[in-house]
């Protein structure tokens, strides 16, 4: 007699990688932050993203100025290596370029099936160029491409991918529209229209570095007294702060793989 014993084979449970937000705060140290020791203001919904998430202690910044450390961040090489070490101009705006060779952290993740989009401050090649955002491995871009004029809160346009946004309401002085608002809006609509799939947002934001102003309905319950504090106390505490707006959006269990 032959017997034969078979098992049932269970599924096997499909593991999705996590989708990645990650921002970069032009000039904030840690040493703005409650959760590592502030006590002059809070900053809690920060606070919030560091308890419930991954809090590192030896995160350090690749360079002292802006292109060279966002160029280590993108490429994973330190400033002997990466191709951009300094921050050289390229007229009439922009940054000399990442060349085309450059292999960044968004194209990495472009091979691993992730959708990637990038709001706020580039710095990395002019538009158009093949250090563009677009030609470096993000879907979406929106925001500042040239970090000069990142230094003005009200400027007279921005970029979304390769269109160029005129802001009419900042013409001749006026501060009709608030720059790092309108980028904030399409990084939270970029969470909304990927939600259901893996995604990597790269936010890094232009506060508080350089113009140090903040329209006067953000500075509402934040408690500030000092024009040099408002900006970080805008961004990391305010009622509209990019922290908070990201930690208490409607549905955010809904960043989590299903």
């Amino acid at each position: 007699m032959f017997f034969a014993c078979t098992t049932k084979k269970e599924p096997v449970e499909q593991v999705r990688n996590p989708n990645i937000i990650y921002i970069l705060a032009d000039d904030l140290g840690y040493g703005d932050l409650s959760s590592y020791g502030q006590t002059n203001f809070s900053t809690p919904h920060i606070d919030m993203l560091a308890a419930e998430g991954i809090r590192f202690t030896q995160h350090y910044s690749g360079s002292t100025v802006c292109a060279p450390s966002r160029s280590s961040l993108m490429t994973g090489l330190h400033t002997g290596h990466t191709p951009v070490r300094g921050n050289k101009e390229w007229q009439p705006e922009g940054q000399w370029p990442l060349p085309k060779s450059t292999y960044t952290l968004a194209e990495m993740l472009k091979d691993r099936g992730y959708v990637t989009g990038a709001f706020g401050k580039w710095g990395l090649g002019y538009p158009g160029s093949e250090g563009d955002p677009n030609h470096q491995g993000f879907d979406e871009f929106f925001g500042f491409n040239c970090q000069r004029i990142a230094h003005h809160y009200y400027p007279y346009h921005l970029w979304h991918n390769q269109q160029k946004v005129m802001l009419n309401e900042n013409v001749d002085g006026q501060k009709g529209v608030y720059a790092p608002e309108l980028m904030h809006q399409k990084a939270l609509q970029f969470i909304e229209n990927h939600q259901d799939t893996t995604f990597f947002m790269f936010y890094p934001s232009a506060l508080p570095h350089a113009e140090l102003l903040a329209p006067e309905s953000y500075m509402q319950n934040t408690g500030a007294s000092s024009c040099l504090r408002k900006p970080i106390r805008e961004w990391t505490r305010g009622q509209h702060s990019i922290p908070g707006r990201i930690a208490h959006r409607p549905n955010r269990t809904r960043l989590l793989p299903p």
